[in-house]
Protein backbone atom coordinates (compact mmCIF):
# COMPACT_ATOMS: atom_id res chain seq x y z
CA UNK A 1 0.00 0.00 0.00
CA UNK A 2 1.53 3.31 -1.12
CA UNK A 3 -1.06 5.69 0.31
CA UNK A 4 -2.75 6.39 3.62
CA UNK A 5 -6.14 8.03 4.15
CA UNK A 6 -6.05 11.04 6.46
CA UNK A 7 -8.92 13.15 7.78
CA UNK A 8 -8.86 16.85 6.93
CA UNK A 9 -8.70 17.95 10.58
CA UNK A 10 -5.81 15.58 11.32
CA UNK A 11 -3.86 16.70 8.27
CA UNK A 12 -4.37 20.38 9.04
CA UNK A 13 -3.28 19.91 12.66
CA UNK A 14 -0.16 17.94 11.70
CA UNK A 15 0.92 20.53 9.15
CA UNK A 16 0.38 23.38 11.60
CA UNK A 17 2.50 21.56 14.19
CA UNK A 18 5.23 20.94 11.62
CA UNK A 19 5.34 24.64 10.75
CA UNK A 20 5.50 25.66 14.41
CA UNK A 21 8.38 23.21 14.83
CA UNK A 22 10.13 25.00 11.96
CA UNK A 23 9.79 28.36 13.71
CA UNK A 24 6.47 29.75 12.48
CA UNK A 25 4.13 31.48 14.89
CA UNK A 26 1.05 29.43 15.80
CA UNK A 27 -1.18 32.02 14.11
CA UNK A 28 0.71 31.94 10.82
CA UNK A 29 1.10 28.17 10.95
CA UNK A 30 -2.65 27.74 11.36
CA UNK A 31 -3.44 29.90 8.32
CA UNK A 32 -0.85 28.19 6.12
CA UNK A 33 -1.97 24.70 7.17
CA UNK A 34 -5.62 25.57 6.52
CA UNK A 35 -4.78 26.79 3.01
CA UNK A 36 -2.71 23.71 2.16
CA UNK A 37 -5.43 21.41 3.47
CA UNK A 38 -8.12 23.24 1.50
CA UNK A 39 -6.06 22.89 -1.69
CA UNK A 40 -5.49 19.19 -1.02
CA UNK A 41 -9.21 18.66 -0.43
CA UNK A 42 -9.97 20.10 -3.87
CA UNK A 43 -7.55 17.72 -5.55
CA UNK A 44 -4.93 20.43 -6.10
CA UNK A 45 -2.08 18.35 -4.69
CA UNK A 46 0.58 20.57 -6.25
CA UNK A 47 -0.56 23.34 -3.89
CA UNK A 48 -1.39 21.05 -0.99
CA UNK A 49 0.46 18.89 1.51
CA UNK A 50 3.38 18.33 -0.87
CA UNK A 51 4.37 21.96 -0.21
CA UNK A 52 4.72 21.44 3.54
CA UNK A 53 8.33 20.18 3.61
CA UNK A 54 9.57 23.07 1.47
CA UNK A 55 7.58 25.62 3.48
CA UNK A 56 8.93 24.24 6.75
CA UNK A 57 12.52 24.13 5.50
CA UNK A 58 12.28 27.75 4.35
CA UNK A 59 10.83 28.83 7.69
CA UNK A 60 13.65 27.02 9.47
CA UNK A 61 16.35 28.59 7.28
CA UNK A 62 14.86 32.10 7.50
CA UNK A 63 14.12 32.35 3.78
CA UNK A 64 10.52 32.81 4.91
CA UNK A 65 9.90 34.65 8.16
CA UNK A 66 7.38 32.34 9.77
CA UNK A 67 6.69 34.88 12.50
CA UNK A 68 6.18 37.87 10.19
CA UNK A 69 3.25 40.19 10.91
CA UNK A 70 1.95 41.74 7.67
CA UNK A 71 1.43 45.51 7.58
CA UNK A 72 -1.61 47.00 5.83
CA UNK A 73 -1.87 50.55 4.50
CA UNK A 74 -4.81 52.24 2.79
CA UNK A 75 -3.24 54.35 0.05
CA UNK A 76 -6.42 55.70 -1.58
CA UNK A 77 -10.20 55.39 -1.22
CA UNK A 78 -10.19 52.09 -3.05
CA UNK A 79 -6.57 51.01 -2.77
CA UNK A 80 -4.76 48.89 -0.18
CA UNK A 81 -1.16 47.79 0.08
CA UNK A 82 -0.01 44.96 2.33
CA UNK A 83 3.64 44.30 3.13
CA UNK A 84 3.95 40.55 3.72
CA UNK A 85 7.30 41.31 5.41
CA UNK A 86 9.08 38.30 3.86
CA UNK A 87 6.53 36.00 5.46
CA UNK A 88 4.00 33.55 4.09
CA UNK A 89 1.49 34.99 1.64
CA UNK A 90 -1.64 33.67 3.35
CA UNK A 91 -1.77 35.97 6.42
CA UNK A 92 -1.01 39.03 4.28
CA UNK A 93 -3.71 38.18 1.74
CA UNK A 94 -6.22 37.46 4.50
CA UNK A 95 -5.92 40.90 6.12
CA UNK A 96 -5.89 42.65 2.75
CA UNK A 97 -9.03 40.94 1.46
CA UNK A 98 -10.84 41.34 4.77
CA UNK A 99 -10.28 45.10 4.67
CA UNK A 100 -11.19 45.22 0.97
CA UNK A 101 -14.54 43.60 1.72
CA UNK A 102 -15.17 46.24 4.37
CA UNK A 103 -14.40 49.06 1.92
CA UNK A 104 -16.09 47.65 -1.18
CA UNK A 105 -19.68 48.76 -0.43
CA UNK A 106 -18.57 52.40 -0.32
CA UNK A 107 -15.78 52.27 -2.92
CA UNK A 108 -17.44 49.93 -5.43
CA UNK A 109 -14.07 48.52 -6.47
CA UNK A 110 -11.05 47.95 -4.22
CA UNK A 111 -7.57 46.95 -5.35
CA UNK A 112 -5.26 45.08 -2.98
CA UNK A 113 -1.54 44.84 -3.63
CA UNK A 114 0.60 42.35 -1.69
CA UNK A 115 4.35 42.99 -1.65
CA UNK A 116 7.39 41.08 -0.35
CA UNK A 117 5.36 37.90 -0.53
CA UNK A 118 5.74 34.19 -1.15
CA UNK A 119 3.84 31.36 -2.87
CA UNK A 120 0.09 32.03 -2.56
CA UNK A 121 -1.07 28.51 -3.26
CA UNK A 122 -4.39 27.73 -4.92
CA UNK A 123 -5.40 31.18 -6.12
CA UNK A 124 -9.07 30.30 -6.38
CA UNK A 125 -9.35 29.81 -2.62
CA UNK A 126 -8.56 33.49 -1.99
CA UNK A 127 -11.16 34.88 -4.37
CA UNK A 128 -13.73 32.29 -3.29
CA UNK A 129 -13.55 33.83 0.18
CA UNK A 130 -14.47 37.18 -1.38
CA UNK A 131 -17.37 35.70 -3.35
CA UNK A 132 -18.79 34.15 -0.18
CA UNK A 133 -19.09 37.71 1.12
CA UNK A 134 -21.17 38.68 -1.94
CA UNK A 135 -18.39 40.30 -3.98
CA UNK A 136 -16.67 39.46 -7.24
CA UNK A 137 -13.00 38.65 -6.79
CA UNK A 138 -10.10 38.69 -9.23
CA UNK A 139 -6.62 37.55 -8.24
CA UNK A 140 -3.22 37.59 -9.94
CA UNK A 141 0.09 36.32 -8.61
CA UNK A 142 3.58 36.06 -10.08
CA UNK A 143 6.08 33.36 -9.20
CA UNK A 144 9.71 32.38 -9.88
CA UNK A 145 10.58 32.22 -13.57
CA UNK A 146 9.21 29.18 -15.37
CA UNK A 147 7.89 30.44 -18.74
CA UNK A 148 10.03 31.97 -21.49
CA UNK A 149 8.82 34.89 -23.62
CA UNK A 150 7.29 33.46 -26.78
CA UNK A 151 10.13 32.56 -29.12
CA UNK A 152 12.74 32.67 -26.35
CA UNK A 153 14.42 29.93 -24.29
CA UNK A 154 15.19 31.63 -21.00
CA UNK A 155 12.41 31.62 -18.44
CA UNK A 156 11.44 35.14 -17.36
CA UNK A 157 7.80 34.84 -16.26
CA UNK A 158 6.25 32.70 -13.57
CA UNK A 159 3.37 30.32 -14.20
CA UNK A 160 1.38 33.29 -12.87
CA UNK A 161 -2.12 32.13 -11.86
CA UNK A 162 -5.27 34.09 -12.57
CA UNK A 163 -8.36 33.45 -10.46
CA UNK A 164 -11.94 34.71 -10.66
CA UNK A 165 -14.86 34.12 -8.30
CA UNK A 166 -18.45 35.24 -8.59
CA UNK A 167 -21.26 34.91 -6.02
CA UNK A 168 -24.35 32.95 -6.99
CA UNK A 169 -27.97 32.77 -5.88
CA UNK A 170 -28.37 29.86 -3.44
CA UNK A 171 -25.32 28.02 -4.77
CA UNK A 172 -21.60 27.73 -4.23
CA UNK A 173 -19.63 30.59 -5.84
CA UNK A 174 -18.43 30.11 -9.39
CA UNK A 175 -14.64 29.88 -9.19
CA UNK A 176 -12.24 29.89 -12.13
CA UNK A 177 -8.59 29.23 -11.28
CA UNK A 178 -5.97 28.71 -13.94
CA UNK A 179 -2.24 28.75 -14.28
CA UNK A 180 -0.81 30.38 -17.39
CA UNK A 181 1.36 27.35 -17.99
CA UNK A 182 -0.41 24.38 -19.54
CA UNK A 183 -0.36 22.85 -16.05
CA UNK A 184 0.66 24.23 -12.67
CA UNK A 185 4.38 23.80 -12.01
CA UNK A 186 3.44 22.21 -8.69
CA UNK A 187 2.10 19.23 -10.66
CA UNK A 188 5.53 18.76 -12.22
CA UNK A 189 7.10 19.04 -8.77
CA UNK A 190 4.84 16.26 -7.46
CA UNK A 191 5.72 14.05 -10.46
CA UNK A 192 9.43 14.68 -9.89
CA UNK A 193 9.17 13.77 -6.19
CA UNK A 194 7.31 10.56 -7.03
CA UNK A 195 9.67 9.65 -9.90
CA UNK A 196 6.86 9.71 -12.45
CA UNK A 197 6.94 11.02 -16.04
CA UNK A 198 4.85 13.97 -17.20
CA UNK A 199 2.80 14.09 -20.41
CA UNK A 200 4.47 15.51 -23.49
CA UNK A 201 3.37 19.07 -24.16
CA UNK A 202 3.70 20.29 -20.59
CA UNK A 203 7.29 21.50 -20.66
CA UNK A 204 10.62 21.88 -22.43
CA UNK A 205 14.08 20.97 -21.12
CA UNK A 206 16.81 23.58 -20.71
CA UNK A 207 17.76 23.17 -24.37
CA UNK A 208 14.23 23.99 -25.47
CA UNK A 209 13.30 20.42 -26.41
CA UNK A 210 9.99 18.72 -25.47
CA UNK A 211 10.40 16.43 -22.46
CA UNK A 212 8.44 13.93 -20.38
CA UNK A 213 11.10 13.88 -17.65
CA UNK A 214 9.80 15.87 -14.67
CA UNK A 215 13.31 16.69 -13.41
CA UNK A 216 14.35 17.96 -16.85
CA UNK A 217 11.15 20.02 -16.98
CA UNK A 218 11.95 21.69 -13.65
CA UNK A 219 15.37 22.62 -15.04
CA UNK A 220 13.79 23.90 -18.26
CA UNK A 221 10.66 25.91 -18.99
CA UNK A 222 6.92 25.37 -18.80
CA UNK A 223 4.86 25.81 -21.95
CA UNK A 224 2.22 28.55 -21.73
CA UNK A 225 -1.45 27.98 -22.44
CA UNK A 226 -2.42 29.30 -25.84
CA UNK A 227 1.20 29.58 -26.94
CA UNK A 228 2.02 33.26 -27.69
CA UNK A 229 -1.26 34.45 -26.14
CA UNK A 230 -0.51 32.69 -22.87
CA UNK A 231 2.99 34.15 -22.75
CA UNK A 232 1.51 37.63 -23.27
CA UNK A 233 -0.92 37.07 -20.39
CA UNK A 234 1.96 35.91 -18.18
CA UNK A 235 3.68 39.24 -18.88
CA UNK A 236 0.48 41.10 -17.95
CA UNK A 237 0.39 39.27 -14.62
CA UNK A 238 4.04 40.14 -13.96
CA UNK A 239 3.10 43.81 -14.39
CA UNK A 240 0.01 43.61 -12.17
CA UNK A 241 1.48 41.43 -9.42
CA UNK A 242 5.08 42.62 -9.38
CA UNK A 243 5.48 46.02 -11.05
CA UNK A 244 2.28 47.46 -9.59
CA UNK A 245 3.09 46.25 -6.07
CA UNK A 246 6.83 46.98 -6.12
CA UNK A 247 7.71 43.30 -5.90
CA UNK A 248 10.22 41.15 -7.76
CA UNK A 249 9.66 39.83 -11.27
CA UNK A 250 9.74 36.09 -11.83
CA UNK A 251 13.30 36.17 -13.18
CA UNK A 252 14.44 38.02 -10.03
CA UNK A 253 12.71 35.74 -7.52
CA UNK A 254 14.33 32.82 -5.73
CA UNK A 255 12.82 29.34 -5.72
CA UNK A 256 9.66 28.48 -3.79
CA UNK A 257 11.09 25.00 -3.23
CA UNK A 258 14.72 25.47 -2.08
CA UNK A 259 15.52 26.46 1.51
CA UNK A 260 18.59 28.49 0.59
CA UNK A 261 18.79 31.94 -0.95
CA UNK A 262 17.02 35.22 -0.24
CA UNK A 263 13.24 35.58 0.17
CA UNK A 264 11.48 35.45 -3.23
CA UNK A 265 9.59 38.71 -2.59
CA UNK A 266 7.03 38.11 -5.34
CA UNK A 267 3.68 39.92 -5.34
CA UNK A 268 -0.03 39.45 -5.68
CA UNK A 269 -2.82 41.75 -6.79
CA UNK A 270 -6.55 41.43 -6.15
CA UNK A 271 -9.66 43.29 -7.20
CA UNK A 272 -12.78 43.15 -5.05
CA UNK A 273 -15.91 44.36 -6.86
CA UNK A 274 -19.29 45.06 -5.28
CA UNK A 275 -22.07 44.06 -7.71
CA UNK A 276 -24.36 46.59 -5.99
CA UNK A 277 -22.27 49.38 -7.52
CA UNK A 278 -23.11 48.09 -10.99
CA UNK A 279 -26.06 45.91 -12.00
CA UNK A 280 -26.67 44.68 -8.47
CA UNK A 281 -29.29 41.96 -8.11
CA UNK A 282 -29.73 41.86 -11.86
CA UNK A 283 -26.08 40.81 -12.17
CA UNK A 284 -26.76 37.77 -9.98
CA UNK A 285 -29.85 36.90 -12.01
CA UNK A 286 -27.91 37.21 -15.26
CA UNK A 287 -25.18 35.01 -13.78
CA UNK A 288 -27.75 32.28 -13.14
CA UNK A 289 -29.11 32.71 -16.66
CA UNK A 290 -25.81 31.91 -18.35
CA UNK A 291 -25.01 29.10 -15.90
CA UNK A 292 -28.40 27.51 -16.57
CA UNK A 293 -27.74 27.77 -20.29
CA UNK A 294 -24.32 26.15 -19.91
CA UNK A 295 -25.65 23.30 -17.79
CA UNK A 296 -28.48 22.65 -20.25
CA UNK A 297 -25.94 21.75 -22.92
CA UNK A 298 -25.19 18.04 -23.00
CA UNK A 299 -21.63 17.28 -21.94
CA UNK A 300 -20.88 20.82 -20.78
CA UNK A 301 -19.23 21.22 -17.38
CA UNK A 302 -19.13 24.35 -15.27
CA UNK A 303 -15.63 25.47 -14.21
CA UNK A 304 -14.83 24.32 -10.69
CA UNK A 305 -17.37 21.49 -10.62
CA UNK A 306 -14.69 18.84 -10.20
CA UNK A 307 -13.09 20.73 -7.32
CA UNK A 308 -16.41 20.98 -5.50
CA UNK A 309 -16.94 17.23 -5.93
CA UNK A 310 -13.41 16.52 -4.66
CA UNK A 311 -14.03 18.75 -1.65
CA UNK A 312 -17.23 16.94 -0.75
CA UNK A 313 -15.50 13.56 -1.03
CA UNK A 314 -12.54 14.70 1.06
CA UNK A 315 -14.81 15.98 3.82
CA UNK A 316 -16.66 12.68 3.92
CA UNK A 317 -13.84 10.21 3.36
CA UNK A 318 -10.54 12.00 4.01
CA UNK A 319 -7.57 12.42 1.70
CA UNK A 320 -5.27 9.76 0.28
CA UNK A 321 -1.68 10.89 0.83
CA UNK A 322 1.49 9.09 -0.25
CA UNK A 323 2.80 7.25 2.80
CA UNK A 324 6.22 8.80 2.43
CA UNK A 325 4.75 12.32 2.54
CA UNK A 326 2.45 11.50 5.46
CA UNK A 327 5.36 10.05 7.45
CA UNK A 328 7.47 13.10 6.66
CA UNK A 329 4.77 15.48 7.92
CA UNK A 330 4.27 13.39 11.08
CA UNK A 331 8.01 13.37 11.74
CA UNK A 332 8.19 17.14 11.45
CA UNK A 333 5.08 17.64 13.57
CA UNK A 334 6.55 15.50 16.34
CA UNK A 335 9.36 18.03 16.74
CA UNK A 336 6.92 20.79 17.72
CA UNK A 337 7.15 22.03 21.32
CA UNK A 338 4.51 20.54 23.62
Amino acid sequence: MNAVTVGLAELEALMAQALVAAGASPENAAQVAAALTAAEAQGLSGHGAARLPAYADQAASGKVDGRAVPVLRQTAAGALMVDAASGFAYPAIAIGLERACELAPAAGVVGVGIANSHHFGAAGLHVERVARRGFIGLGFGNSPAAIAPWGGRRALYGTNPIAFACPRQAAEPLVIDLSLSKVARGNVMVAAEQGEPIPEGWALDKEGRPTTDAQAALAGTMLPIGDAKGAALALAVELLAAALTGSQFGYEASSFFAADGPPPHVGQFFLVIDPAAFAGADMLARTEAIITTIEAQEGARLPGARRLANRATARAEGIALPIRLYDEIKRRAAAAPA
